[in-house]
């Protein structure tokens, strides 16, 4: 990262079907073969915070989820090992690395968008908020080029320095919508997301999920798991 002005983190953990149907809902178990929250959302965003921090990285905006303050949100169980209190926890983690960014010190921009969409961007109102307000809304989703365009208009405006907010957008309109982003985060009036609210595992908690996942992925698989 030596040289590099800014950073934008949009890594992240991603659920996938894992196969069978839970028992409990009906619908199908759902998890994160390809790398749990706790080491994507967690380990992963430290580790380029740090990063940024030692190569003297000017700016780091991270693209997160909203959902943060919910600690019960659907998305945290996503992933869970057998017993419910490790694996999963993806908004858990995610929020964890953005205090970890808040308190390190650099400039910061943290985004919260809503349901991500594969469609056009600029063609719809950006609406902003703060500590879920845009749940309740019938509009809870935004395309993933408008979501970009944010990030990278949050290096270039003043504005969005130390900022933290949700993201959502209003219906198509069926025509281009201009965006000001340099008045974007106006409405909220200078309000930041307040990270009392939610959960955010502590070092120890973190330490005891590493070593649960660890265990669990070191046990072995049984040939014929139906004679279990």
């Amino acid at each position: 990262m030596a040289g590099c002005a800014a950073l934008v983190i949009g890594t992240s953990a991603k659920v996938k079907p894992t196969g069978g149907i839970n028992e409990a809902n009906g619908r199908p178990n759902m998890g994160f073969p390809d790398g749990q929250p706790y080491d994507v959302d967690w380990l992963g965003q430290k580790a380029q915070i740090d990063a940024a921090k030692q190569a003297g990285v000017g700016h780091v905006a991270i693209c997160s989820s909203m959902g943060g303050t919910d600690p019960a949100h659907m998305l945290n169980s996503f992933g869970r090992l057998p017993g419910g209190k490790t694996g999963g926890g993806i908004l858990h983690w995610k929020r964890k690395a953005e205090k970890y960014l808040v308190n390190s010190g650099l400039t910061y921009t943290i985004v919260h968008p809503g349901g991500l969409l594969t469609e056009p961007g600029s063609r719809r109102k950006l609406v902003v908020g703060i500590d879920d307000t845009c749940v309740a809304s019938q509009n809870r989703s935004i395309p993933r080029q408008d979501v970009a365009e944010v990030l990278i208009n949050s290096l270039i405006h003043p504005g969005y320095k130390n900022r933290s907010f949700d993201l959502v957008s209003e219906p198509d309109s069926g025509a281009e919508v201009a965006t000001d982003f340099s008045t974007l985060l106006d409405p909220l009036s200078g309000a930041n997301s307040d990270y009392s609210l939610g959960f955010i595992p502590d070092e120890a908690a973190a330490a005891a999920e590493e070593k649960s996942l660890r265990d669990a992925a070191a046990q072995p698989k049984s040939r014929w798991p139906h004679l279990l």
